[in-house]
């Protein structure tokens, strides 16, 4: 049975929640294909940048899943009567798929490509120690650039398949990680490709987490954008005051 997706800003989501998110998941990577699924989960900034830059959008029209990570998607998509469930985070979505397969027994290898040197192995005795099911076969910090290097990026594919992970966690960035994984997906023999940017990060405690009452309220953006203003103001600021523009395109095209 497929899953229900909505039509939004020329991009299809699933109408998924996180529980039935992870739920799809699990049956990928514990599949016997190989074939690499990769997952995205447009917020604001994705938008934005899918409004420009059409590679981009390309890469989210062969994405397997497409899960919303931001209350102001699921907002918008009620708006025009398009209910979603809920969010599904990325930096919320890899810990819960740790903890499922923690909980019911089931072995998983993940291999993490992305932060800083050192980071994700750091990441990794953390990962290990509080969920000893979950085995990280492989970490790799990429140069700056190296996406433009085809040799590089084919020997970042082999090191992956030699690992024999089943889970790769993609921590590029946008549209970083979401073009390297379409452009490669089929070098790859991991089962499942998640694309959730800092989330390395957070489970190394490289970056704190907003805490819970922010993300509640849906401003976990007002308390990273404090904690890396020079990186993440001027982004911020180009989304609000281009977001909204969006959605009267929108409005329009469905008139």
């Amino acid at each position: 049975m497929k899953n229900k997706r909505v039509k939004l800003f020329g991009i299809l989501i699933d109408a998924l929640d996180m529980h039935d998110t992870v739920g799809v998941l699990k049956d990928w990577l514990i599949s016997d294909s190989r074939q690499c699924r990769y997952v995205v989960t447009p917020n604001v900034d994705h938008l934005v940048k899918l409004d420009k830059n059409e590679i981009f959008r390309v890469a989210y029209q062969n994405a397997s899943l497409v899960v919303a990570d931001g209350r102001p998607v699921v907002a918008v998509a009620s708006m025009f009567g398009d209910p979603l469930p809920g969010t599904v985070p990325g930096s919320d979505l890899v810990p819960e798929i740790f903890e499922r397969f923690q909980k019911e027994k089931t072995p998983l290898k993940v291999f993490l490509l992305g932060a800083m040197p050192g980071v994700a192995d750091s990441a990794a005795k953390l990962i290990e120690s509080k969920w000893p099911m979950v085995s990280i076969v492989g970490t790799l910090s990429p140069v700056f650039g190296f996406e433009k290097d085809v040799d590089a990026c084919i020997k970042i594919c082999q090191s992956i398949n030699a690992s024999n992970a089943e889970l790769l966690v993609l921590g590029l960035g946008a549209p970083k990680q979401e073009l390297w994984v379409y452009q490669y997906a089929s070098q790859l023999s991991v089962k499942v490709a998640l694309c959730v940017g800092a989330t390395i990060d957070f489970l190394a405690g490289e970056k704190p987490r907003a805490p819970a009452w922010m993300r509640k309220f849906a401003i976990e953006w007002l308390h990273r954008m404090a904690s890396e203003p020079k990186r993440l103001a001027g982004r911020y600021f180009n989304d609000a005051l281009v977001f909204p523009r969006l959605i009267i395109k929108e409005w329009l095209s469905r008139r």
